[in-house]
C-alpha cells in the first residue's frame, strides 16, 4: 500500500470519527444551538405532523410495490386472487401494515429479530419458507423495550437486516455482541470492564456538570449502546435520534417509520397502570395521543426550557439530549429489574457486593427511572379538560420502561385512528407465564384501556382473557383478532386487524429469562431461528397455506369496506385462525404451555420468578451515588 492510500484511509477515518458525534458537544452532553427566534416546539396531538404525512408519501411508493409483489406471491395458488389487482388499481385502497415488537429483555429483541428476519426479503430462505417481503411492505414499526432495541439497531445502522447482523455475528465488533453480560463486557479481561464503565461513568458525570439532571437509565441508556453501535466511538456517545431524519434510507422512506413507546409517570406517583399516559418517540417528534398530554414536541430540541412549547431564552434551544440510547433506554428500564434479582446473577464478587451496597441507596420516590428535564410539555395548553395537569404542570417529565403499564405490546401507537392501518402484526415476546411463555395479556390490557379514561378515543378488537388464550393454544401459534369489521361497529371506529404472533418452541428453547443478560453465538442463533419458525409456523411445514393466510388477513379490512368478493380460500383461513368469540375462562392445567413440540417446555436457563410482569418501576437512585460505585468499581477493575 503506497503513502497516499494510507493518507487517504487516515483521512477517512478521522472523517468518520467526526461525522458519528451527531450531537453539537461531540459527545454525551446536549449543548447550545440557535434556534429560530419565533420557533414554538409544541403542537396538538389532532393529527399526524406535517413531517410524518410527507414522508408517509414517499414510503407508499416503496410499500405499494412491494405489497403487491408479496399479495401476489401469497395467493398466487388461490383459485381467484382478482383482488390483489382490484385493490392495486387505485392507491387509496392499498392496505397499510405494521408490526409492533414487544418487551422482554434480550429473549424479545433475539426472537423478535427471527420473527422480522422472517418478513424481511433480504433474509435467507424467507421467500421460499417464510414471510419475505412484508416488512418491506410495513409502513410503521414499532418497538418497546427489548423488542425497541431491536427496532432501533436496525433502524439506526443504516437499516440493516438481521441476515447481515448474523452473518458477521462471528467477527470483532460485531453487532449484538452479548456473550457477556453488559454489567461485566470485558468477561475474563476485568481490565476491558472497568475501561468500559469509566468511559459510560464520564460520560453520564460530564451530563450532570453541565446542568442536566441525570437518572439510572442515563448509564443504562449508554451501557445497551455498545452492542447496538459497536463500530461507532464508545457505542455513538454523541449518537442522536433525530439524526435518522439524515439518513438516506430513511429520507427516502426505503425503510419503516420507526416508533419507540414509554410511559410516563405522575409526579409524585409510583404507581403504573392502564391510566398512565403512553408517549410514543418517532423521528420528528416525542408525546402522546392522550388526553392527559395531547401534544408532541420536536425531539431534537428535548432539553430546551419551554413554556407553553416556547423557548424562555429566545432563538436559543438545545440539541443532543436526545441520545439514541437514551432513548432506547427510557424504553427499558429493565436495569432496575436487574437489580432486584442481583443475588441470582453470575456476577464476579466484588461486582455483586458493590451492587448490593447500591441497593441500599434505592428510594421508591423522588427520582424517576428516566429524568427528562427541562420538561419538554411544561405549561402546555392542549390537555384536554376534565384530566390531570400534573404532568404538564411539573418541571420535570418522569418516563419509565413501555410495559409497566402491561401493555407490553406497543400497539398504541399503531391503532390511532389517525395512522389509518389495516393490519397489524403483534410480535409478542413477553414472559407472562411461569415458564417465560406469552399468554395474550397485553392484547387482553390494550383491549381493556379502550374503555377506561385514558382511552376515550381508542378503539381495538375484542380479545378473550388471558386464561383463554392458553386453553384455546391461541398463545402457541399465530392467532387473528377483529377479523370481521360488522362485530366492531360499537367501538369508536373500526380499528385495524390483529395478527398475533406468540413466541412458542420449536427448535430452541425461547422463553429465557428476562434477566439473562449474555448469549453465546450457538444460543443468540437459536433464538433467532426459533423466532422465524414461530413467525411462519414452523417455516410453513405446520400449514403450508399460512403464507396466504397471512395474506388474507393483510387483504381483509380493505375487502370488506369496499365489499369486494373474498377469494374462498380466506373463508378457511378465517376459519383456521380467527378467534371466534369462544371463551374457556377456567384455570388452565398447565400454565406454562408455549411449546409446539413434544419436547419439554421449560427451559433450562430460565430462573424462577423471572416473568417479565413489572413491578411499576418503584426504584431510583441518587446520581451522585451511582456515579461514586462506578467509580468505585471501575478503580477496583484497574487493581485486578
Amino acid at each position: 500500500m503506497n503513502q497516499l492510500s494510507l493518507t487517504f484511509i487516515v483521512l477517512l477515518q478521522i472523517l468518520v470519527k467526526s461525522s458519528i458525534a451527531w450531537s453539537p458537544t461531540n459527545g454525551y452532553v446536549p449543548g447550545n444551538v440557535t434556534c429560530d427566534d419565533d420557533i414554538n416546539l409544541i403542537r396538538e396531538a389532532n393529527e399526524l405532523s406535517p413531517n410524518e404525512t410527507d414522508w408517509l408519501r414517499r414510503r407508499s411508493s416503496y410499500t405499494n410495490e412491494a405489497l403487491q409483489n408479496f399479495l401476489t406471491r401469497a395467493t398466487r395458488n388461490f383459485s381467484d386472487d382478482s383482488i390483489v389487482s382490484q385493490l392495486f388499481r387505485n392507491n387509496s385502497n392499498v392496505p397499510k401494515i405494521g408490526i409492533a415488537c414487544s418487551g422482554g429483555g434480550y429473549r424479545a429483541m433475539l426472537s423478535g429479530a427471527g420473527m422480522i428476519a422472517a418478513m424481511d426479503n433480504r433474509t435467507d430462505g424467507a421467500l421460499d419458507h417464510g414471510l419475505g417481503g412484508l416488512l418491506q411492505s410495513a409502513t410503521y414499526l414499532a418497538g418497546l423495550s427489548g423488542g425497541n432495541w431491536l427496532t432501533t439497531t436496525l433502524a439506526w445502522n443504516n437499516w440493516t437486516s438481521v441476515q447481515t447482523i448474523l452473518n458477521n455475528m462471528t467477527e470483532d465488533d460485531s453487532i449484538w455482541d452479548i456473550s457477556n453480560s453488559i454489567i461485566n463486557p470485558g468477561g475474563i479481561n476485568i481490565v476491558s470492564s472497568g475501561q468500559r464503565w469509566n468511559h459510560i461513568s464520564d460520560a453520564v458525570q460530564a451530563k450532570q456538570d453541565a446542568g442536566f439532571n441525570i437518572s439510572l437509565t442515563d448509564v443504562w441508556g449508554r451501557a445497551l449502546s455498545y452492542n447496538f453501535f459497536p463500530t461507532l466511538y464508545r457505542g455513538g456517545v454523541g449518537y442522536t435520534w433525530s439524526t435518522l431524519r439524515e439518513a438516506d434510507e430513511f429520507r427516502n422512506a426505503e425503510m419503516p417509520f420507526p416508533i419507540s413507546v414509554a410511559d410516563g409517570r405522575y409526579p409524585g406517583s409510583t404507581i403504573i397502570d392502564l391510566n398512565a399516559t403512553v408517549f410514543e418517540f418517532n423521528p420528528f417528534e416525542m408525546g402522546s395521543w392522550d388526553p392527559t398530554i395531547n401534544s408532541f414536541t420536536d425531539v431534537r430540541y428535548l432539553g430546551t426550557n419551554v413554556s407553553n412549547g416556547t423557548p424562555t431564552n429566545q432563538g436559543q434551544c438545545i440539541a443532543g439530549f436526545d441520545n439514541v440510547g437514551f432513548i432506547a433506554g427510557t424504553s427499558s428500564s429493565l436495569f432496575n429489574q436487574f437489580i432486584l434479582q442481583i443475588n441470582g446473577t453470575a456476577l464476579p464478587s466484588f461486582l455483586r457486593n458493590i451492587a448490593n451496597r447500591f441497593l441500599q441507596n434505592l428510594a421508591s420516590e423522588d427520582d424517576d427511572i428516566a429524568i427528562y428535564a427541562p420538561n419538554p410539555f411544561k405549561d402546555s395548553e392542549f390537555v384536554e379538560s376534565n384530566f390531570s395537569r400534573s404532568i404538564v404542570e411539573s418541571d420535570y417529565l418522569y418516563l419509565v420502561d413501555g410495559g409497566e403499564d402491561d401493555q407490553n405490546v406497543p400497539l398504541l401507537p399503531l391503532i390511532q385512528q389517525q395512522r389509518d392501518l389495516d393490519v397489524v402484526f403483534a410480535l409478542d415476546n413477553s414472559a407472562d407465564t411461569s415458564q417465560s411463555w406469552p399468554d395474550g395479556s397485553s392484547l387482553v390490557h390494550t383491549y381493556q384501556r379502550q374503555f377506561g379514561a385514558q382511552g376515550k378515543d381508542m378503539a381495538f378488537p375484542y380479545v378473550p382473557d388471558e386464561n383463554t388464550f392458553i386453553n384455546l393454544g391461541l398463545n402457541q401459534r399465530p392467532a387473528f383478532f377483529g377479523c370481521d369489521a360488522r362485530n366492531l361497529s360499537d367501538l369508536n371506529y373500526v380499528p385495524p386487524l390483529i395478527v398475533y404472533i406468540p413466541n412458542s418452541r420449536h427448535s430452541f428453547n425461547g422463553n429465557q429469562s428476562t434477566f439473562k443478560l449474555s448469549y453465546d453465538t450457538d444460543e443468540r442463533f437459536g433464538m433467532i431461528q426459533n423466532g422465524f419458525e414461530a413467525a411462519t409456523m414452523g417455516n410453513l411445514t405446520q400449514d403450508s397455506n399460512f403464507l396466504g393466510c397471512v395474506a388474507c388477513a393483510v387483504l381483509r379490512r380493505k375487502q370488506q369496506s369496499l365489499n369486494a368478493t373474498l377469494p374462498s380460500e380466506c373463508n378457511d383461513c378465517f376459519r383456521t385462525y380467527c378467534w371466534n368469540g369462544t371463551v374457556d375462562s377456567s384455570t388452565p392445567d398447565d400454565q406454562n404451555s408455549g411449546d409446539t413440540s413434544s419436547r419439554s417446555q421449560s427451559a433450562s436457563s430460565t430462573s424462577a420468578g423471572s416473568s417479565s410482569k413489572h413491578n411499576g418501576g418503584e426504584l431510583s437512585v441518587q446520581p451522585r451515588t451511582f456515579l461514586s460505585i462506578l467509580t468505585l468499581l471501575t478503580t477496583i477493575a484497574g487493581l485486578m
